[in-house]
């Protein structure tokens, strides 16, 4: 009783006031959610009931139920309304020294379910030997990448036209002639704003350098940081391109097996020297999960400790379908460890060839001049064209229509596999966000004439093995389904009915 008098005495100090813009909502969660971290709430104590802090905080009690889901989802809470609500969230003990970064109060939601059994059994497991960087990449069919991104028919090309006209009337010679390597500062701007909204990362425009996507960064990151001396970790399963990029740089690629909660940093631990560390905490590439807080805290904590560079690969998580996803890994880095990745590429079309970067304020005169040097620059008037789409609202209306579209046919396809599961229990991992999610089949089932019928039938989907490199893992399917038109989730439909067991 102790520990809950203190918990609930926290939560009677005066609140910060609401921000400009910020729901009540938001504020209830961003009161608890900074307490969690600062310490003042304590791991395992109780919350107040939903009703007595509804009323000490002069909001609606349904406002306080809302924060109180959205923090247990998130993995700071745990327990249930009516059976009392308990802090879960374990903080690293270093995390305190750097105090709490910048925090919005942006508004982030469930985390992902955790991945199947089979997949927490088998990321522990080592096949024998090291992939060899050398080796080529797995085939891979083009049409399970294009299942895998945005679907371009949905983008406003019209209202792009014009933009992209208005653009061009009102750019000077002395802009396009003098370009800023690290990208035109508007949009720079209106990238931050977004980010502090959507995201969670208080960041501004020194700190946002405009690439040509994610795998520039990635290069980019890569260029300036590593020695052929150093150790860069990565995912296993992974990111596919990931590999090939480091290894131009150094042949010290060690792959991390991923567990329930995503990159292990337990296992991140025994390698010593490790310089850059590749991750997807929001949907893990390929398996889909979302690293939980503790997890994020505890790699962070292990960065700041060992020196580490931390490359966050924020690919898809703008497309949650059943909550906003949880704030950016950056947004909780005290230590500055973390660079940050994202595209426009992903949320509008493939062929824009506009993405970002959050990098430390220490290493942002290093990528300019990585950037002049290269010469790697988008072009200006396209560049216009998106800081004026992010500004007038443009973007988040086809954002909000694309995450209509794509939940839409996300719930076909788990319809479909439902119907092919049968009487066994569905097993999907990955499917609240994004563009894909993985299907584990039910024992038995005959994958490898699944993929086979599928190459036939020019139906892009993958085994998970494709995406490993130590790892043995058991057969799921990466299904893509956000650029699948009616007809290809007819042909996906139709090959599942003829896969399933007579």
């Amino acid at each position: 009783m102790v520990r809950d008098a203190r918990l609930e005495s926290s939560l009677d100090l005066p609140v910060d006031p609401p921000r400009a813009g910020e729901s009540k909502q938001a504020w209830v969660y961003r009161q608890i959610r900074e307490r969690i971290l600062r310490g003042v709430l304590p791991s395992g104590g109780r919350l107040p009931s939903t009703r007595d802090l509804a009323a000490r905080w002069h909001v609606a009690r349904s406002t306080v139920e809302a924060a109180y889901d959205q923090l247990r989802g998130e993995g700071y809470t745990a327990g249930a309304v009516g059976s009392g609500t308990y802090v879960a969230a374990v903080i690293p003990d270093n995390f305190f020294r750097h105090g709490l970064p910048g925090d919005d109060g942006a508004a982030s939601g469930p985390g992902a379910a955790a991945a199947p059994d089979r997949a927490r059994a088998a990321a522990g497991g080592q096949a024998a030997g090291a992939a060899d960087p050398s080796a080529p990449a797995p085939r891979r069919d083009a049409s399970s990448f294009m299942a895998r991104s945005a679907d371009a028919s949905l983008f406003p090309m019209e209202t792009w036209r014009k933009g992209l006209m208005a653009s061009a009337r009102r750019v000077t010679p002395a802009q396009l002639a003098h370009e800023d390597p690290l990208g035109w500062y508007p949009l720079r701007e209106q990238i931050a704003r977004y980010l502090g909204a959507a995201r969670g990362i208080a960041c501004d425009a020194g700190q946002v350098v405009v690439l040509t996507g994610i795998r520039d960064g990635l290069d980019l990151s890569a260029r300036l940081l590593l020695t052929p001396r150093d150790k860069v970790l990565v995912e296993d399963p992974g990111y596919l391109n990931a590999e090939p990029l480091f290894s131009q740089y150094t042949r010290r690629i060690v792959p991390i097996a991923i567990d329930e909660h995503g990159f292990s940093v337990a296992r991140a631990r025994r390698q010593r020297g490790a310089r850059l560390a590749h991750v997807t905490p929001a949907h893990q590439s390929p398996t889909g999960v979302t690293m939980p807080v503790s997890r994020r805290l505890e790699l962070l904590d292990w960065a700041a400790q060992t020196g580490c560079w931390i490359l966050d690969d924020d690919y898809d998580s703008e497309f949650g379908y059943d909550g906003a996803p949880l704030a950016a890994l950056k947004s909780l880095d005290g230590a500055d460890r973390v660079i940050h990745f994202g595209s426009f590429n992903k949320t509008l079309f493939n062929a824009l060839r506009i993405g970002y970067a959050v990098v430390p304020r220490s290493l942002a005169p290093a990528f300019a001049r990585a950037l002049y040097v290269t010469g790697r620059s988008c072009s200006v008037i396209e560049q216009m064209t998106l800081a004026t789409f992010l500004e007038d609202g443009g973007f988040a209306r086809h954002v909000r229509k694309a995450r209509s579209v794509y939940a839409g046919r996300r719930d076909r396809v788990m319809a479909m596999l439902r119907e092919t599961s049968g009487a066994a229990p569905l097993r999907v991992s990955g499917e609240q966000t994004g563009f894909h999610l993985v299907w584990w089949p039910p024992s038995g089932f005959d994958v490898a004439a699944l993929l086979t019928r599928a190459r036939e039938w020019g139906v892009g989907i993958q085994p998970v093995a494709d995406f490993c490199r130590r790892v043995s893992w058991p057969q799921g399917v990466v299904i893509g389904y956000s650029a699948r038109q009616d007809a290809d989730l007819d042909r996906l439909e139709a090959l599942l009915r003829e896969a399933m067991p007579r």
